[in-house]
């Protein structure tokens, strides 16, 4: 037993490890939830994949290239093109970046931020949840 909780302290001291797979719940200013998958490989790269109940409908969302940052403590930031649907037809494309910090190992809660790439809207600015998928 003390070789175990030896070895739990040993890896707690460590920084929270990035790569994995993560379900992130996304909360926007305007209540407006969205679902993606963030799977972050080394070395800084990963993919984003749109999951809202939606993209099922309409034969799936397609991952686009992503990449992620450590920062100071343990500060994460991740970013990439995302596709949003819009009602049956409409899409909302544009750059996704959330900020955060590890709250466990298997947690990051922080700040995102979506910018349009066409017309003139506003980015739109909420929260994140992101979880780590057990294998």
């Amino acid at each position: 037993m003390a070789v175990n909780t030896f070895s739990f302290v040993l890896a707690g001291a460590d920084s929270p490890n990035v790569t994995g797979s993560w379900k992130i719940e996304i909360t926007f200013a305007n209540d407006q939830h969205r679902f993606l998958r963030f799977d972050a490989q080394n070395d800084g790269k990963g993919s984003l994949t749109v999951t809202d109940a939606q993209s099922k409908v309409w034969g799936g969302a397609k991952p686009s290239e992503a990449k992620w940052t450590r920062d100071e403590g343990n500060s994460v930031t991740f970013s990439g093109p995302v596709e949003f649907l819009i009602g049956n037809v409409g899409r909302d494309a544009g750059t996704l970046t959330c900020k955060g910090k590890f709250e466990t190992a298997d947690l990051i809660t922080g700040e995102a931020e979506f910018s349009p790439l066409v017309g003139d809207g506003p980015s739109k600015l909420g929260t994140f949840k992101a979880v780590r998928e057990k294998e």
